[in-house]
């Protein structure tokens, strides 16, 4: 238990508060039960840690406590919780619990046995907390932290900070926010380093190593969170891996699923399963069509690696431009918005707005006479009427 305490103790001395993501401004930590969902190398295990040092410091009534500690091989976490609490402890951060087999449940019990105590939680993006164990969506309030934003990054690299802008106000004022950023900043740099090496937070530490070590985090997702939170066998392991990397080689993929059934030796069904796993596991993203009601059994019209930076680790060929173009607008818009595949142009959000994406000399022909119809250009610094920078898609979270 001691061990569990010095580590508690030095992780919040060494936690920084000098960059925060987006998400920690909306987490209450008044909250009885909240979970932060997010893939491997998002940031989870530090922004926990700095809502612990920013709302408790080193109170004794605050703990931080990975739950893949070797303590946990031989001892529960409710009666770890049961001892926190007799001695004082209000707020339990609890990171990974993917990593306990059996961390719906006993979470639940904590919730039901001690209302005084405060649980906030991490694990993977692949959890389903409506569809846990024990189904913990009544009581939990669930968060996702994705990878950065062209904003976020920037913050990070440049120690500039601008605000986020509602997809409504960069496209009705592109000109004026625009304007306010290039006085700062050189937006177009920014963007090609973002779409490089700026999705994931670790990039300062990795350094040269960085595509290295994304190729390890993906084969981590793969091989140790799925089948930890799926129980899946070995062999649907490697199914999983070559499909993703048939993916890779080839997106924005346009699947056709008997071929690729064929290719990877999956059936149909299962096949479109492994794809929302590969989804919800934040390595691909799927666009479909506008039909309502969808499922997983639902063919994507499209298929994208879920950030730029994954094109550079998963490919050695260096990727399209018009694939960094579309998979950088795919990424940044479907955080906060509906993207859907559109027969017309590139995408389709929120049911209203038209996209296409494009460089600088972009036509608006393939979109004239549609309404709320935008060209996404790139290096653009400025835009004019409705062709807008792309680089300004990412300033929305």
């Amino acid at each position: 238990m001691n061990s569990i305490t010095d580590n508690s103790i030095k992780q919040i001395q060494n936690t920084s508060l000098d960059f925060k993501r987006f998400l920690f401004d909306q987490i209450n930590p008044d909250k009885r039960l909240i979970a932060i969902k997010g893939a491997r190398g998002t940031g989870k295990t530090t922004l926990l840690l700095q809502l612990l040092k920013s709302h408790y410091g080193l109170s004794e009534e605050a703990f931080y406590v990975s739950l893949d500690n070797i303590y946990f091989a031989d001892n529960r976490l409710i009666d770890f919780a049961d001892w926190f609490v007799k001695n004082g402890g209000k707020v339990l951060f609890l990171d990974e619990v993917h990593k306990y087999p059996a961390w719906s449940r006993e979470i639940k019990n904590i919730y039901d046995n001690y209302p005084e105590l405060k649980v906030i939680f991490t694990g993977s993006s692949i959890l389903e907390i409506d569809k846990s164990e024990a189904d913990l969506s009544r009581r939990a309030v669930v968060h996702e932290l994705p990878a950065l934003s062209l904003r976020e990054f920037i913050s990070f690299q440049y120690k500039f900070s601008f605000q986020k802008y509602k997809l409504e106000d960069v496209l009705n004022h592109h000109i004026e926010i625009a304007a306010e950023i290039n006085q700062k900043i050189k937006p177009l740099k920014a963007f090609n380093d973002y779409n490089s090496f700026g999705a994931y937070p670790f990039y300062k530490e990795a350094g040269a190593d960085y595509y290295n070590h994304i190729e390890r985090i993906v084969n981590m997702t793969l091989e140790t969170d799925l089948p930890a939170i799926l129980n899946m066998d070995y062999s649907s392991v490697v199914k999983i891996k070559k499909l993703l990397y048939i993916i890779s080689q080839s997106v924005p993929f346009q699947p056709n699923i008997s071929e690729l059934s064929r290719k990877t030796g999956i059936m149909r069904d299962t096949l479109l399963r492994y794809l929302q796993y590969l989804k919800q596991s934040k390595l691909i993203e799927l666009l479909h069509s506008g039909v309502k009601g969808m499922s997983y059994m639902n063919k994507p019209e499209k298929i994208y690696l879920d950030n730029a930076n994954l094109l550079y680790a998963l490919n050695p060929q260096a990727p399209e431009i018009g694939t960094i173009r579309e998979t950088f607008f795919m990424n940044q818009l479907r955080q906060q918005y509906t993207v859907r595949y559109s027969k017309k142009s590139d995408f389709f959000v929120d049911d209203r707005f038209t996209f296409e994406i494009g460089g600088h000399k972009k036509t608006g022909s393939q979109i004239a006479g549609l309404p709320d119809a935008y060209i996404a250009a790139d290096n653009i610094e400025y835009g004019y009427r409705n062709h807008i920078p792309l680089w300004m898609f990412g300033f929305l979270y």
